[in-house]
């Protein structure tokens, strides 16, 4: 029904006949002659319909409405002097229309393609027209060219694509799975993979030693703009590979997606920085590099000052002072957008913002303007003036708390702040976090729980599992502009390394057994050294795009409820369905009042 794409018809086939389908995405009417835009995925090209040149009845074209689905036939021809369109491929021609066929009719559309006012739930709903819109088109497009590049990357470097099951065991990976009710095993569940982690260590163990999979996989958490109870993961592992060796297959592989995907250059050798280095300048394990500033640690300066908020938080067991100096900014931060800053660091547990403007640094405490000044000796200032090294006209913020706390809020300004005044560096800021811890310590829980996941082995030996609050995994991270696009780890492949693990994290012998019994029964026999990545491609796709939610480059998302519009999913099933898988539905207490 077509010889060519619309959108890819060019001055190179002036003279040609050529058929073209698609939708009409603008008609205009001058004097007897109607010019449409005809769209398909590729882009958009002119028609002339002409009634002198047209053998189909003219009558057929005066019915045509936007968003009709058309089939012409024609002839390309130069446009006229003066018509050129140089923003898009057909822009030096347009079709000179000689016969026309209506394929289908379009009821007026719920809405306008590309109208930013639109409201998410709205396009959401009727997301089969709001895909119809170029922006969505190319997102998509875009995922595509992603994923062949990646799997020619690696196929290029020996890796097999092997399917893992969907329909698999419950295992804690840190989220809620989804379950699957058994008709044939009554009270028994399957459970959607969070990832195919146990089933990828089982290859390795099998001899395949370089697997991949570009894999759906679901969580039942919390959503925000960068995850969905359904996600795509590109995953990798390897046998026989150092963490050194396993970071160059997948910067490698990252560099040549975005070269042939958008043409960008991330670089040779992305920096690599470790997960301490990292929380100590930027408080951040994902820091975005493109923002010059940093951290100034002042927790042993503040230790005897006057200041009751930076004494306590830096006397306390983990706490932390710390100053984030805005280089030539006083001026630009008024009183409003303090309190703006200091609500939004409230959002992250701060329970304030002390700041401090620098008027004149010659003058000393004079040339300071804050309130907290006065609680802050002379000594201490020129310290602090020093250690950030505070020049006139610059702004310093503070946090002061648990670490957690200050790490996460003054890193989010940071962040903030950077994006405000327009301080990036540069476009693209790839780097590696390297060196995590291996646990963390669950006040809630009173125990250890893994950083990452519970396969994974320590950087320095069984050994430093008698220590467990400074162990160190060997795990390491992807990063790009402040995004974690991936993260991976030398997997353990010792059963008694991994029975360890199990110990340190409150998982008994039974508990073990009755959850990873084929795991660690699989270690028994000859389990090579292992490890692997994996990718988040819903990230990956929205950065390239610069895209703010990975819901628009996702064919049909879910809502941030975890909901589908669309088909109004998750929906109720009928009492036989409940019967045949033995289950009865409870109903909510507010729904039985």
């Amino acid at each position: 029904m077509r010889s060519h794409y619309c959108g890819l018809v060019n001055e190179d086939l002036i003279g040609k006949t050529v058929t073209l389908s698609g939708w009409v995405h603008r008609r205009r009417d001058h004097g007897g002659i109607i010019f449409v835009d005809l769209r398909d995925r590729e882009g958009i090209v002119q028609v002339v319909i002409d009634p002198a040149l047209l053998s189909t009845p003219f009558a057929e074209a005066e019915k045509i409405r936007n968003e009709y689905v058309i089939k012409i036939e024609g002839e390309v021809i130069a446009r006229p002097e003066g018509m050129i369109n140089e923003n898009i491929v057909s822009g030096k021609i347009e079709v000179v229309a000689k016969q026309l066929e209506i394929l289908n009719s379009s009821a007026p559309l719920p809405f306008q393609l590309g109208d930013d006012k639109t409201s998410e739930e709205v396009r959401l709903k009727y997301r089969y027209l709001d895909l119809r819109d170029n922006r969505m088109h190319q997102n998509i497009m875009l995922r595509s060219k992603v994923t062949r590049y990646i799997r020619q990357a690696l196929d290029e470097q020996g890796f097999l694509d092997i399917e893992t099951p969907f329909l698999t065991k419950a295992t804690p990976e840190g989220a809620r799975d989804y379950v699957v009710p058994s008709r044939v095993h009554h009270g028994e569940f399957f459970a959607l993979p969070q990832s195919p982690q146990l089933f990828k260590q089982l290859l390795m163990v099998s001899g395949f030693d370089r697997y991949y999979q570009i894999v759906r996989c679901f969580r039942d958490e919390d959503l925000r703009a960068d995850r969905q109870p359904e996600f795509t993961q590109v995953d990798i592992e390897t046998s026989f590979l150092s963490s050194d060796e396993i970071m160059d297959i997948a910067e490698k592989m990252i560099r040549n997606v975005f070269q042939e995907s958008i043409n960008v250059d991330l670089g040779d050798n992305f920096p690599r920085m470790t997960w301490h280095e990292a929380m100590a300048r930027f408080g951040s394990d994902k820091p975005d590099l493109r923002i010059p500033l940093e951290f100034t640690e002042v927790t042993e300066l503040m230790k005897g000052c006057d200041f009751k908020v930076f004494k306590e938080a830096a006397n306390r067991e983990g706490g932390r002072v710390v100053a984030l100096n805005i280089p030539g900014a006083s001026d630009q931060f008024t009183r409003r957008h303090i309190d703006e800053y200091t609500d939004f660091v409230g959002r992250y547990g701060a329970k304030g913002l002390a700041y401090i403007r620098v008027n004149d640094i010659a003058a000393g405490r004079d040339g300071l303007q804050s309130p907290i000044v006065k609680f802050l000796d002379d000594a201490t200032l020129t310290e602090l003036l020093k250690a950030t090294n505070a020049q006139n006209n610059d702004i310093i913020f503070f946090g002061a708390d648990k670490a957690t706390v200050v790490n996460d809020a003054i890193g989010a300004l940071r962040v903030k702040i950077g994006k405000d005044l327009n301080l990036l560096t540069c476009k693209w800021a790839p780097m590696w976090v390297v060196d995590f811890p291996m646990f963390e310590y669950d006040e809630d829980a009173k125990r250890y729980v893994a950083v990452h996941h519970p396969f994974t082995t320590p950087k320095t030996g069984i050994e430093s599992l008698t220590d467990p609050a400074n162990a160190i995994a060997n795990a390491y991270d992807l990063v790009l502009n402040g995004t974690e696009l991936g993260g991976g780890s030398i997997r353990i492949f010792k059963h008694d390394v991994q029975m360890k693990v199990f110990e340190l994290l409150g998982i008994d012998k039974a508990e073990a057994e009755e959850k990873f019994g084929f795991l660690l029964d699989a270690l028994k026999y000859g389990a090579p050294p292992h490890g692997g990545i994996a990718f988040g491609l819903d990230r990956l796709v929205m950065l390239m795009a610069e895209q703010n939610s990975i819901r628009d480059v996702i064919a049909f998302p879910k809502t941030q409820s975890a909901a589908c519009l669309l088909t109004d999913a998750p929906a109720h099933i009928s009492q036989a369905q409940l019967d045949e898988l033995a289950i009865a539905v409870v109903p909510d207490e507010e729904e039985s009042k």
